[in-house]
């Protein structure tokens, strides 16, 4: 395995569908990714407006804003799912976030809808979950989300205080996505705003399971979230001497008493490849 060439979204950030005068802000906020979210952030009866606002931003914006913004349409059991993929396609949506993911016929449908669009697979159910080997390996699927909040409803979980109750499901799909060659998946919100110690805790324990990235609800969780994703000084330092050490040396270098076999020198390729602002 080698290091992508360009690193996946550690962010996502929601903006509500509706808030057309919030898109170009989300994207200075440093979000790696934006959402322009048609689904729980927004009204039944403003579905239709919020669509609207989304294809016209789409189809005047620059393709470097274009490149960051993923819509998350609703789901493939709701009235609004035909409409929302009509609407992709006609203004060429480069990203789209299905919800309620539970079945591959559903983003294959989504995929063969807007010809192109990467399909991120947010799964927030028992059923989800049950289903997330044969997901991950839809091919229209570009990456995994875990929509947590939803999940817990499902399963009746209080994950107020803790979170264990995600585990289990948490790893399962962190597994499904390694053996798809998919990028390591994207946890779930953490809807405290103002607590930047949960916001933290939730992101550690998440990388614990094999995660690699955070779905936002704040501008103001993206910068800690990049901070803590971004190895050290130390990590660094020591991912160059590696690198240099085996380009003296290739297949044969020794490092602080170790030989710099192949796993240590994708390990400081993979550290490398995280340092970014």
């Amino acid at each position: 395995m080698t290091a992508p060439s360009t690193p996946p979204p550690r962010t996502y950030l929601f903006v509500p569908g509706t808030r057309a005068d919030r898109f170009g802000k989300a994207l200075a906020s440093g979000a790696d990714c934006v959402v322009l979210d048609l689904e729980d952030a927004v009204a039944p009866a403003d579905k239709p407006q919020a669509r609207d606002a989304v294809v016209q931003w789409l189809s005047q914006a620059p393709e470097a804003e274009r490149s960051r913004v993923a819509v998350r349409i609703n789901d493939a059991a709701s009235p609004w799912f035909d409409a929302d993929l009509q609407a992709m396609q006609a203004c060429g949506c480069q990203q789209l976030m299905l919800p309620k993911a539970e079945e591959p016929w559903q983003l294959g449908a989504v995929g063969a809808a807007v010809q192109g669009a990467q399909v991120l697979a947010l799964i927030e159910s028992a059923r989800g979950v049950a289903r997330v080997d044969a997901i991950a390996t839809t091919s229209s699927v570009a990456r995994l989300m875990f929509g947590t909040l939803d999940f817990a409803l499902d399963l009746d979980l209080d994950i107020s205080e803790d979170a264990s109750g995600l585990a289990y499901a948490a790893s399962r799909i962190a597994v499904a996505s390694r053996v798809a060659g998919l990028p390591p998946p994207v946890a779930g919100v953490t809807p405290q705003l103002d607590d930047a110690a949960r916001l933290l805790s939730d992101l550690t324990q998440a990388r614990r399971l094999g995660f690699g990235a955070k779905l936002c609800i704040h501008p103001n969780q993206i910068a800690p979230i990049h901070a803590a994703l971004r190895p050290s000084a130390q990590a660094l330092d020591w991912a160059h001497r590696v690198v240099a050490a085996n380009a003296a040396s290739p297949g044969a270098a020794r490092l602080d008493g170790r030989m710099v076999d192949r796993p240590v020198l994708l390990q400081a390729q993979r550290t490398l490849h995280l340092a970014r602002d």
